[in-house]
């Protein structure tokens, strides 16, 4: 049996429509799925866009913590030579100094991340310590970061009511503007006036989640006593003129800081 084909005019096979659906069928398919998939990217996007900015303004707060934290400790220290050359740190620490899992998971060595902080290394000596560099231009006064108090933010407050995994670690070093080349030393002044006596460098890290870090520098200075006492007055009137106003109590000045709370 034989099967005879015949061949239609070139005019009829062009008016042909047969399968011109199944094409715009197809094409509006694929115009939905690149809309489609348009709007999920933009979705994740501004998804990730709103967690980085609410991980990085929490680390921020949690580098802010951690230097109040920190602070009260070295203002209960009488001789600032042995927070310089590491004899002394704080009660905010979470063991001894080595490896840490960030919040991001990935590890954190704190006795390599002390001399990248001093030299920016894994390894320092004395001579990279002491080179003058952009970062550190005072040479042999470059500051010796001692490693001063690490730990969760959690563990900030004793109620164990902060919420927040962010690893926050403090060190402390002399001041830069001192002359005396001592860096372990705070404001050595057998040779002339140093005007860096009374005061040090904190510097502070703060890891968040999805590899956020947060940095802030401060300086301490002593305070003359005299000047506290002055502003203890000054504020224990205002507290005395505030207490008749609304008739309550006023905290009376040099009492004991017993609670701190933060709230993120």
């Amino acid at each position: 049996m034989q099967t005879l084909q015949t061949r239609r005019p070139i005019a009829a096979r062009l008016g042909d429509e047969q399968g011109f659906a199944l094409v715009v069928a197809l094409m509006c398919m694929l115009l939905l799925s690149a809309l489609g998939l348009a709007l999920t990217m933009t979705t994740m996007t501004e998804r990730r866009i709103a967690g980085n900015y609410r991980d990085g303004v929490e680390t921020v707060y949690a580098t802010d913590a951690g230097v109040e934290r920190v602070m009260q400790d070295v203002l209960t220290v009488a001789d600032w030579n042995r927070i310089l050359d590491g004899t002394t740190t704080s009660s905010f620490v979470d063991g001894a100094p080595g490896v840490r899992t960030l919040p991001d998971g990935s590890q954190l060595d704190l006795v390599q991340a002390t001399n990248v902080v001093r030299c920016g290394k894994a390894t320092c000596s004395d001579a990279d310590i002491d080179t003058a560099t952009d970062e550190r231009p005072w040479a042999k006064n470059n500051p010796r970061w001692q490693l001063y108090a690490y730990g969760p933010v959690s563990d900030l407050l004793p109620t164990a009511t902060l919420n927040s995994n962010v690893y926050v670690v403090v060190w402390i070093g002399d001041d830069p503007s001192e002359n005396d080349d001592k860096p372990l030393a705070d404001g050595d002044e057998s040779g002339g006036a140093n005007p860096g006596k009374g005061v040090i460098s904190m510097l502070a890290y703060a890891y968040g989640p999805s590899g956020v870090r947060r940095v802030v520098e401060t300086t301490l200075a002593r305070t003359d006593t005299t000047e506290i006492e002055r502003g203890y007055t000054g504020q224990r009137g205002q507290d005395e003129q505030n207490r008749r106003a609304r008739k309550a109590a006023v905290q009376t000045p040099g009492k004991a800081l017993t609670r701190t709370v933060l709230g993120l």
